[in-house]
């Protein structure tokens, strides 16, 4: 809409960035009885996508809050391994479900999750291929806490060149750091599903 704003009105906003384009916007004075000229009708269209984005801007930083409240108190452990942050313990949870007893090891929880190595081996060469099944959400999720380690953990970056030594790519060593995570987290989920059971047992005394 800015693009298309009169000469006038789109000089005015122009280079601004993101959320000073929003503030702007929504600070405008359309004139209404005027609205036929295309500045008035511009700016009132302006003001109220900037007014509409403010409030949800507001809703969504009122429901992240209520989110991690409720996720620091379902997966405390979870949240505690490295870069394992609230949205990435909160989609893990969603795709154990409220029973995650049916998954019986890690590596059914790595299968779930779309980081459970396929064999692609040929000849002398033992490979292993992508997983492209799986929960997507979830596979982002391990993804992302990776992407992290690689960059910050000593230990990590240690084991990537350890692997790369060993002719390993780097996709496939992530791919590797994902089905470890997977195994890291799904230990931590049963550990926070125990433990939020038992404080449920006792606020039910």
């Amino acid at each position: 809409m800015v693009v298309s704003a009169p000469a006038e009105q789109r000089e005015r906003l122009d280079g601004l960035s993101t959320r000073a384009l929003v503030i702007t916007c929504a600070a405008l004075r359309p004139d209404h009885e005027r609205l036929a000229d295309a500045l008035q009708s511009t700016k009132a269209a302006l003001r109220s996508l900037a007014r509409r984005i403010a409030a949800l801007e507001r809703e969504i930083a009122e429901l992240d809050a209520a989110l991690a409240q409720l996720v620091r108190r379902a997966a405390p452990h979870t949240i505690a391994l490295m870069a394992a942050g609230v949205e990435h313990a909160g989609q893990l949870l969603v795709t154990a479900g409220d029973n995650p007893e049916r998954l019986r090891s890690e590596a059914a929880f790595a299968h779930l999750c779309g980081v459970a190595p396929i064999p692609a081996s040929s000849g002398h060469t033992t490979r292993h291929r992508l997983h492209r099944g799986g929960d997507r959400a979830a596979n982002r999720a391990l993804h992302m806490p990776v992407v992290v380690r690689l960059r910050h953990d000593p230990r990590t970056r240690t084991y990537v060149e350890r692997r790369m030594q060993e002719g390993l790519s780097k996709m496939e060593i992530i791919r590797c750091l994902q089905r470890y995570l997977a195994c890291q987290v799904f230990r931590m989920l049963r550990a926070d599903l125990r433990e939020l059971r038992g404080l449920q047992g006792l606020d039910g005394v």
